[in-house]
């Protein structure tokens, strides 16, 4: 943070599609909390449509999708093309789970920012946020 009342980096954790397994999102998600970093989760079985609505009205600079079910491919560009459409493809799409190096690629070639899979650390990742933030303009500045 840039100085006493200085705004957080807001976080939407994500679990998109009918992937039921969100231990790893909750971790994320404490762990970005810990760090002093306002985190939203939206809980399971979210549509992109919903996630881009809660990125939105929540204001969020960061969007972390979590999957493990395979549908990286379709849910997380459905994400991003949403978050174009609805004027928020300024928010930093990062995401995590079981992403083959192959389907991470494509990804990145797409928008995504950063694909984090098992075995990333959590300093990592709050580290990876917080340079990214870096690079954002301060909007109480």
């Amino acid at each position: 943070m840039k100085g006493e009342g200085a705004r957080r980096i807001r976080v939407l954790v994500a679990k998109p599609g009918l992937d039921g397994h969100d231990r790893g999102a909750k971790v994320i998600a404490r762990a970005l909390r810990d760090a002093g970093m306002e985190v939203i989760y939206t809980g399971l079985h979210q549509t992109p449509r919903m996630i881009v609505d809660a990125a939105v009205q929540e204001d969020v600079d960061f969007v972390g999708l979590s999957i493990l079910s395979g549908a990286h491919n379709t849910l997380f560009p459905a994400v991003l093309e949403g978050l174009r459409g609805a004027g928020a493809d300024d928010v930093i799409v990062f995401g995590g789970g079981i992403i083959p190096d192959d389907d991470a690629d494509a990804l990145k070639q797409k928008g995504v920012a950063e694909i984090f899979t098992p075995g990333s650390s959590l300093e990592a990742i709050v580290a990876w946020i917080h340079a990214r933030a870096g690079d954002r303009p301060d909007p109480l500045a």
